[in-house]
């Protein structure tokens, strides 16, 4: 009876480690993420770790800390130790072309994660959320803000701040602020007092904060002496905790000058938490579990041989060729809805925000 048991369980054992191996030998997926210094980041690299181990596959997770030269060695360092499939969120999307041309060499599938990789044809597919719709949900939200907030002021005074430069999403989101706000300009509804537009003019390298509170200490005290600032176009919460920073700093949100209308996006604590006070405006909601999951099934498909489900073959051309894309969809978060949308859904938990 007891050599039966324990026969039995080295059987049961055999099984266990076999099943192991066979969820190992499903594949192996590097993920390059850009930084730590976002929380969105993290969380996109846990989400995506979790996912996809979940899904029997071993993952390889480094972050890059926006250095450039070391994002491109733990590309090929995962290429060398033998990933199936790369997962790149780029630093800078036009730097990467030599490294896919060895990921290609090696037959490792290429999944260019919420940034466009540029001027590559080994980018097999793009997984993102609606950046066009993102800069349509900021400008509309800053409109509704203005219209809340300064009802009487005729033109209102707006200043505009976008990603960085060397980000392709930056300029679907500024295009698609501008759609909304070019014509209001066009029009004398909205002023832009610094006269900075255009993204050679008010993009912000590495999406610093810090580089966003210079500019927008410099444009204050440049134009706005004699006058206030209404509304600010800010592309990402991080820029937007620089820019609330900097309007504080000369007494807005204080006595009897309000708090201008600042927008952002990700729906990172710090925001959430200034948009609980009533700093911040209002922020754009990335779920990024959702995309982990999208990518996670694009993965599975290429390396079962089949196609991935995609919702875009149009818009994003990378300079190449059109990358086949699959498109989330952004939400707004603002007062009214934050608890609905960040702490209902699990996204984050009370406490958090507390």
């Amino acid at each position: 009876m007891k050599i039966w048991k324990l026969a039995g369980a080295f059987a049961v054992s055999a099984f266990a480690l076999s099943g192991a191996a066979l969820a190992a030998d499903k594949g192996y997926i590097g993920i390059s993420m850009p930084t730590k210094s976002s929380a969105r980041w993290i969380g996109d690299g846990d989400n995506m770790v979790k996912q996809f181990q979940a899904e029997g596959y071993k993952t390889d997770l480094q972050y890059a800390e926006d250095d450039i030269p070391n994002q491109l060695a733990q590309i090929e360092n995962m290429i060398t130790k033998g990933v199936n499939v790369l997962v790149i969120a780029s630093i800078d999307g036009t730097t990467l072309s030599n490294a896919l041309e060895d990921a290609k060499a090696s037959g490792v599938k290429v999944i260019a994660y919420d940034r466009l990789i540029r001027g590559s044809a080994n980018v097999d597919y793009y997984a993102t959320f609606d950046n066009f719709q993102v800069g349509v949900i900021q400008a509309k939200s800053l409109v509704a803000g203005l219209k809340e907030r300064f009802p009487d002021v005729h033109p209102w005074n707006v200043e505009l701040f976008g990603g960085s430069p060397d980000d392709n999403n930056a300029y679907f989101f500024y295009n698609g602020a501008m759609s909304v706000l070019q014509p209001m300009i066009d029009k004398g509804e909205i002023a832009i007092p610094s006269g900075q537009t255009g993204m050679d003019k008010v993009g912000t390298l590495r999406w610093d904060g810090a580089v966003a509170q210079s500019r927008m200490d410099n444009i204050l005290s440049a134009n706005y002496t004699q006058k206030h600032v209404e509304g600010v176009l800010s592309p990402y919460d991080g820029l937007s905790i620089g820019i609330i920073s900097s309007l504080k700093g000369v007494g807005y949100g204080s006595g009897d000058l309000k708090m201008p209308i600042v927008t952002g996006q990700d729906a990172e604590v710090p925001s959430v938490k200034a948009i609980i006070r009533g700093d911040q405006y209002s922020s754009v909601f990335k779920d990024t579990r959702e995309l982990a999951k999208a990518t996670v099934s694009m993965v599975d498909a290429m390396l079962s041989n089949k196609t991935p489900e995609v919702n875009d073959t149009k818009t994003y051309n990378n300079g190449v060729k059109v990358v086949p894309a699959y498109l989330l969809q952004p939400q707004e978060v603002d007062k009214s809805n934050y608890k609905k949308v960040v702490i209902d859904s699990g996204y984050y938990t009370p406490d958090q925000l507390k």
